[in-house]
């Protein structure tokens, strides 16, 4: 009943969109051809390869497997396959070693080169700023001629931004620094501290707060501190007072020739 009742609702509306009465009948036999393959016969004929009237049907010829060996881009949507080639012709070919491949070589090469030549300029730039300055080397050593000092006389000299005493001791004086070393506060002896004895080589910072000693004065006739009271004797040993140490031996040496020359640092 539901079939008949759908097949006499369709026929009017077919005759009102300007089908002939002759159409009609054509149109609700595919009608009842589709509705009859779907819903009613165990196996309906639908293996019909066109519509039938104006109605589309679900044919298997509806549907084609492509059975080329390369299936287009275009195709893959209705039958997906493996067998997929790619069109070169799309972009153009060149020969061998005319499509600038040489220019791009120079350009990786000279971008090579120019980064080589950074790196090189950061690392000498850095090794020559661990290096000492050509002011600081000449700093670092002093030349003294020694011919000038008188005997009994004591000068002062700039050596790496500190006071250097040099003193031309007299033999009295280098007789009175030969005292034994078990009394002193910083036992040294006199020839550790000189390499020859007439000359004595110190640095002139007191060894307590760093202050500068005054030559020739304190109780022992080597230097005082008057800032807290250090005695130090002729060889610049600490005597008395509040300094631990005894006054720094720079490294010097005398120059070759007449002895009279010192290579202070």
């Amino acid at each position: 009943m539901a079939l008949r009742r759908a097949l006499a609702s369709l026929a009017p509306k077919l005759l009102k969109q300007g089908a002939s009465e002759s159409a009609a009948p054509l149109a609700l036999q595919g009608l009842q051809q589709q509705l009859g393959c779907g819903l009613m016969a165990p196996e309906p004929p639908c293996n019909q390869a066109g519509p039938v009237g104006p109605f589309r049907t679900f044919a298997s010829g509806a549907v084609q497997t492509v059975t080329s060996e390369v299936v287009s881009a275009s195709k893959l949507t209705m039958s997906p396959s493996n067998n997929i080639k790619y069109n070169e012709f799309n972009h153009t070919r060149k020969p061998p070693g005319t499509e600038g491949a040489p220019f791009a070589y120079f350009v990786q090469t000279g971008g090579r080169f120019l980064y080589a030549s950074a790196i090189r300029v950061v690392v000498l730039k850095a090794v020559v700023s661990l290096s000492a300055a050509a002011d600081t080397l000449a700093m670092g050593s002093l030349e003294v001629d020694l011919s000038g000092i008188e005997e009994g006389n004591t000068v002062t000299v700039k050596w790496r931004g500190k006071p250097v005493f040099i003193k031309h001791r007299t033999d009295e004086e280098v007789a009175a620094a030969q005292v034994p070393v078990s009394g002193l506060v910083d036992p040294e002896s006199d020839s550790d501290r000189t390499v020859d004895p007439k000359y004595l080589v110190v640095v002139g910072l007191c060894t307590h707060l760093g202050c500068v000693p005054i030559a020739g004065a304190g109780n022992y006739g080597g230097w005082f501190c008057p800032c807290h009271g250090s005695h130090y004797d002729g060889s610049g040993r600490i005597r008395e007072g509040p300094a631990p140490y005894n006054l720094e031996v720079p490294e010097y040496k005398f120059l070759e020739g007449d002895g009279k020359k010192i290579m202070i640092g």
